[in-house]
């Protein structure tokens, strides 16, 4: 007490002497740090004790006068939160303020502004939590003339409705940056204003209209992204006069009509992107004026007509991304000469003709080149490596003919060759079998002939390999170079001899066809060592001998293919116990013998099992005859028997069918029949126990938005919403089925509602219920993992227990008060699918994992990843050099020493899990095991003996 007492006294004493204003700032300083909460205590300078606020965290000071006043506060990414501290804005003398990657949250005041000093030129609220409607008090160009602002950030916040006209006030502003929040309505015209304007930043929003014509008059305008929205209608001609513009990005917008020739007037434009819009109708010839261009991507629109010559006058051209279109004629043979081309995407358009003989010859960064599914001919040009730097070379679906070019078997940078599905021929050259970068080469589909069984591959990142449906003879290649080869394919050709015990070394190996060969004797047994195998095809050949046990035991072999071949003896009968297996085929062999009893044989129709006159018994489907041991005559007490047993069993299921049905009946959620206004039907369930009737519910959420999360309720309870005409095939069967389902990391269904247009789904209160977005930044490493973790069990049961997949963004996990994330699953997405379609959806899911523990790690959006690719490109790249503290989030670089190897660890798995070829990501189960193990990681010597002990207690 005597302390705090010394202090005050203290505090009045400086109060007392310093001068006025900086007795103001103090006292204003002091004040916002009492407010804000700091759990790194990165503010422990903030006190009375240190008497020059000069010297404290974060600030300093104009010393340029007798007397120092802040001038700037610099507290970025230092995880505080709390309100807004608005008072610093009104500072005296301060003129630069950055508050950006904390956890500010709650409305902006609309006193906040009309407060702002006249000295304050730079204001940066981004990467907070701030919400609500962004609101001007009657003071904004009142009673103050002019703001001195220049630079306003407020990105990625969580702010709604419409940006006010009132904007327009901030008329000396060069930097308005309002992307990554939820913006509505129209752009303000009145932003046109603001003449000194040479950033626009509003981008990521949900703003609709057209672009206002008016924007034209920003003359200054340096930058301007408006992507990612639901703009419409045509580009304003007027954005021609933005004669200073370098950058302009107008992407997945909803943009028609053609491209204004006025876009040409804009000489000093190098980033142009136009990309995924409805824009039509041909490349004006005007845009190749732009020679200051770098990048140019006009992809995934409806632009159609010819790529003119003149594309070589884009002299410091390095992308050029077209792809998607309805472009036709020939590719000009003039981008050969563009020096600096490092990517060209052209895929999926009508382009005719040849390949330009040229391309690569002058063009000394070429790295990517991706022409296919267009209807090309002609071979292959000799020079496409002739920077020595191609990375990429995709070609599939065109006509090409003749071989692969000297130059290109020479090319040792490339990793990812696809010229599948053309006429190539002759003989692979050996040169090109030994190139090391090469992890994806798919030469399928051709007419590539010769042996090469007997060659050295020395491919040492070989990851997938497809020779299917060419002609190549002679034995199999005994190594490829790569033990890691996990798809390998070599199908459809003439090699005979036998299968290569060797390999049974690709340990990672999950998919391997060998069908429609003449390949010769028995299965090797080390391919029952291929654990992770999940296609095995070896029909069509002439191999013989018995099944090998080990492949009886492979866990998770799901397809499994030797029809058409000389096998004999009996089928192992543990074949498809693991429940993997869905498709098997073992007709005309020469199998004898019972059929395993396990439900992949049990299922099978006669098509399957046909051709094997030794086999016997099978399921109702099978058509075989039984065993013969089966025919052996029974003893005389052996009907009486079956006949007691028969009738014993009509009891009990009549007596379990009367307790199921009465069981069944309590759990037949009742289907309630309401009308609302204007005499719309709504449907109802509910599946739980909730102070929520059908009545409440409709009411509660008639108007809420399509595709939107919200808590209108004001109890914890998650609600979705989506227009039943994307989800045609969902219906009352499927939703009730993920109604019954439980799980500590889904967020179970409290009710379901449906009109003819609309299904309203209603989650279970969640206790404590906070959007793991808002949450994420109070969470340290621990937490995050257990995150992860949570959220991959949730995932892996929604993969094990139904057939609906759930799209999964961290808008899609809330977190609970006890701090379990729950997944909210999205109704769009609640489709049922088998087959091929589940395991790409599975697939698509483990994706979404990696890009959402991208995010927890890195601590950005899955968009915020700077020029060239979203978080878990710009991750990877930082990734590959290990730099810990370049990518983690800065709220977490105080722990990189203790956890570096597990964050790593986490790294490398959602790089894993975004990997670009889908049969390389891991399954949920292999997800679920390896963030364990990092737990197990993080845990101290003597936790780890007390998690032992009671792991053999509970066994």
């Amino acid at each position: 007490m005597k302390a705090n007492a010394f202090l005050a006294l203290l505090l009045l004493l400086l109060l007392f002497l310093l001068p006025c204003p900086q007795a103001q700032e103090l006292q204003t300083l002091l004040s916002v740090r009492s407010s804000i909460d700091d759990p790194l205590h990165s503010l422990a300078t903030w006190n009375a004790a240190t008497p020059s606020f000069c010297t404290w965290e974060g600030l300093t000071c104009d010393s340029s006068s007798s007397s120092s006043h802040v001038s700037v506060i610099h507290l970025t990414g230092k995880n505080l939160s709390g309100d807004l501290p608005s008072p610093l804005f009104s500072l005296p003398f301060v003129a630069f303020i950055d508050l950006s990657s904390n956890g500010f949250a709650g409305a902006i005041p609309p006193d906040a502004f009309p407060l702002l000093a006249p000295s304050l030129l730079h204001l940066n609220l981004s990467n907070n939590n701030l919400s609500g409607t962004l609101r001007f008090a009657s003071g904004v160009g009142g009673g103050r003339s002019s703001f001195s602002l220049q630079v306003l950030d407020l990105s990625n916040n969580f702010l709604t409705g419409q940006i006010p006209d009132e904007i327009s006030h901030f008329s000396h502003l060069k930097v308005l940056d309002l992307g990554g929040n939820y913006f509505q309505g129209r752009i303000p015209i009145s932003i046109s204003e603001i003449q000194s304007l040479q950033v626009l930043t509003l981008a990521s929003n949900e703003l609709t209209g057209p672009i206002p014509a008016q924007l034209g008059e920003l003359t200054a305008l340096k930058w301007v992204y408006l992507g990612y929205n639901n703009l419409s209608g045509e580009i304003p001609s007027e954005i021609g006069n933005l004669t200073a513009l370098e950058h302009l990005d107008l992407v997945y917008n909803n943009l028609t009509g053609g491209i204004p020739g006025s876009i040409g007037d804009m000489h000093r434009l190098q980033y142009l992107y136009l990309y995924q819009n409805l824009l039509s109708g041909p490349i004006p010839p005007s845009i190749y004026n732009l020679t200051a261009l770098v990048a140019l991507d006009m992809s995934e629109n409806e632009l159609s007509g010819q790529v003119s010559e003149d594309v070589t006058r884009l002299e410091n051209l390095e992308v050029l991304h077209l792809f998607s279109n309805r472009f036709s004629g020939a590719i000009p043979s003039s981008l050969g000469a563009i020096p600096r081309l490092r990517v060209l995407q052209l895929w999926s358009n009508r382009f005719t003709g040849t390949i330009p003989s040229s391309l690569g010859l002058g063009n000394n960064e070429l790295a990517v080149v991706d022409l296919s599914s267009n209807n090309l001919i002609g071979q292959l040009p000799e020079h496409l490596c002739y920077s020595r730097r191609l990375v990429k070379l995709i070609l599939f679906a065109n006509a090409l003919h003749g071989g692969i070019p000297r130059g290109l078997s020479r090319c040792r940078t490339l990793e990812r060759v696809r010229i599948e599905n053309n006429r190539l021929s002759g003989e692979i050259p050996l040169e090109f079998t030994r190139l090391p970068a090469v992890d994806y080469l798919d030469v399928s589909g051709n007419k590539f002939s010769g042996e090469i069984g007997r060659r050295r591959w020395e491919m040492l990142s070989l990851r997938m390999l497809s020779l299917a449906g060419n002609k190549f003879s002679g034995l199999l290649p005994e190594s490829f170079g790569s033990d890691g080869i996990e798809h390998l394919d070599m199908s459809e050709n003439r090699f005979s001899g036998s299968i290569p015990a060797r390999y049974g070394r690709f340990t990672e190996l999950s998919d391997f066809n060998l069908r429609g060969n003449q390949l010769s004797g028995i299965i090797p047994e080390s391919i029952g060592n291929l654990t992770r195998m999940v296609r095995l095809d070896l029909s069509k050949n002439h191999l013989s001998g018995e099944i090998p046990l080990g492949i009886a035991n492979l866990p998770v072999l799901s397809a499994f293919d030797l029809s058409d071949n000389e096998f004999s003896g009996e089928i192992p009968p543990g074949l498809g116990k693991s429940g993997s297996l869905v498709s098997t085929n073992v007709s005309h062999n020469r199998f004898r013998g019972s059929v395993p009893a396990t439900e992949a044989f049990l299922s099978m129709d006669a098509t399957a099992l046909a051709g094997n006159p030794g086999l016997c018994d099978g399921g109702p489907k099978s058509g075989l005859p039984r065993c013969e041991s089966a025919f052996a005559k029974p003893p005389w007490w052996f009907p009486v028997t079956v006949l007691a047993a028969a009738l014993l069993i009509i009891f009990l299921s009549v007596i379990l069918t009367l307790l199921v049905r009465r069981w069944w009946r309590s759990r037949d959620f009742e289907l309630k029949k309401l009308e609302t206004d204007g005499n719309r039907v709504w449907e109802v369930r509910i599946f739980s126990k909730t102070s929520l009737t059908a009545e409440v519910i409709l009411t509660s959420f008639k108007n809420a938005k399509a595709e939107a999360a919200s808590n209108s309720d004001d109890s914890g309870r998650w609600v979705t919403v989506k227009e039943v005409a994307e989800v045609p095939e969902l219906g009352w069967a499927e939703v009730t089925k993920v109604g019954r389902s439980r799980h500590r990391n889904v967020a179970a269904l409290a009710a379901a509602c449906r009109s003819e247009t609309t299904w309203v789904i209603v989650f279970e209160q969640v206790a404590g219920a906070t959007s793991l977005r808002v949450a994420m930044r109070d969470l340290n490493w621990e937490k995050r993992r257990q995150v992860a973790l949570g959220v991959a069990k949730g995932l892996r049961h929604v993969h094990r227990h139904s057939s609906f997949i759930g799209m999964l963004t961290m808008d899609d996990v809330v977190l609970g008060g006890d701090g379990e994330p729950r997944l909210l699953l999205n109704v769009v997405n609640l489709r049922p699918v088998s087959g091929e379609e589940l395991m790409e959806r599975k697939r698509s899911d483990v994706h979404h994992f990696g890009v959402l523990l991208a995010e927890l790690l890195t601590g950005r959006r899955s968009d915020d990843g700077g020029e060239g690719g979203g978080v878990v490109e710009w991750a990877t790249f930082c990734y590959q050099e290990r730099h810990v503290e370049t990518w983690i989030d800065p709220a977490m670089r105080q722990l990189v020493g203790e956890h570096r190897d597990e964050m790593i660890a986490a790294m490398g798995l959602a790089i894993r899990c975004t990997s670009a070829v889908a049969t390389k990501r891991p399954c949920t189960k292999e997800v679920v095991k390896h963030l364990a193990g990092l737990e197990w990681k993080t845990l101290s010597w003597i936790s780890k003996v007390k998690a032992a002990v009671k792991s053999s207690l509970s066994i």
